[in-house]
């Protein structure tokens, strides 16, 4: 049986998914997508939800009004993509989903909206956080591999006046992927911003943490006694 989850959208509003392991779970930094590009979106549009996971992001901008029609979705796992749409059948909402490595399965389409929640934290931290259980991370090792990449290839997929949205993890190498994206795009906006506690079973791995932080791979800080690390998510507009 597959475990459930509710992702309280605001509240007055909620849904329920179904999870499946192997594929990844909404996060706080799920949350944080949801919550700024909601917020920056002014009108429905075609939109993609690249590496949809389970669907969550994706769900909660369709039911928010924010995509207009069938939601777009993909996820490298073909897992993912069946379960996007077994939960998509639940829940009512018309989702075209396919299996692919970021833009391999959108060939000769383009979007409104494409909002990314595609891995991004170095590949060592991931190995040792509670968010990879059983589900693969080729980020690299500063994280930047697989958002580089899908910010690179963003612009052949965008409608006119599109919009690319991204978050961006101190548990990353930040600076690179900003500099890509400012290089990909003349306008590139932060339109999200949260803090979060570092997991308690990551503090035993302290000489990993410190060591890519030292070569400048990841950013965390200590604050108020804890370890903090951030999201951060950006819009980015107008190709070069």
């Amino acid at each position: 049986m597959k475990e459930k989850y509710t992702c309280q959208i605001n509240k007055d509003l909620s849904f329920e998914i179904k999870l499946q392991e192997g594929v990844f779970h909404p996060t706080g930094t799920s949350d944080e997508i949801i919550k700024a590009v909601s917020d920056n979106i002014a009108s429905p549009g075609k939109l993609l939800d690249l590496g949809c996971g389970s669907g969550v992001v994706g769900f909660a901008l369709h039911i928010l009004g924010k995509a207009e029609g069938s939601l777009y979705a993909s996820d490298l796992s073909n897992d993912a993509t069946l379960l996007i749409e077994e939960n998509a059948k639940d829940l009512g909402i018309p989702v075209i989903s396919r299996p692919g490595s970021i833009f391999e399965p959108w060939e000769n389409e383009s979007f409104d909206y494409i909002v990314d929640d595609i891995s991004g934290v170095a590949e060592q931290v991931a190995e040792i956080s509670p968010w990879f259980n059983k589900t693969s991370c080729r980020s690299g090792e500063d994280g930047t591999d697989l958002i580089v990449e899908a910010i690179s290839n963003a612009p052949v997929h965008l409608n006119e006046d599109g919009k690319f949205l991204f978050p961006v993890l101190s548990l990353s190498n930040t600076e690179k992927i900003v500099e890509s994206a400012n290089s990909t795009f003349l306008k590139v906006t932060k339109i999200g911003h949260k803090e979060w506690r570092l997991p308690d079973e990551m503090k035993e791995h302290m000489d990993i943490l410190s060591g890519l932080r030292s070569k400048g791979l990841i950013h965390f800080e200590e604050k108020y006694g804890w370890l903090l690390w951030s999201t951060d998510v950006y819009m980015a507009e107008y190709p070069r």
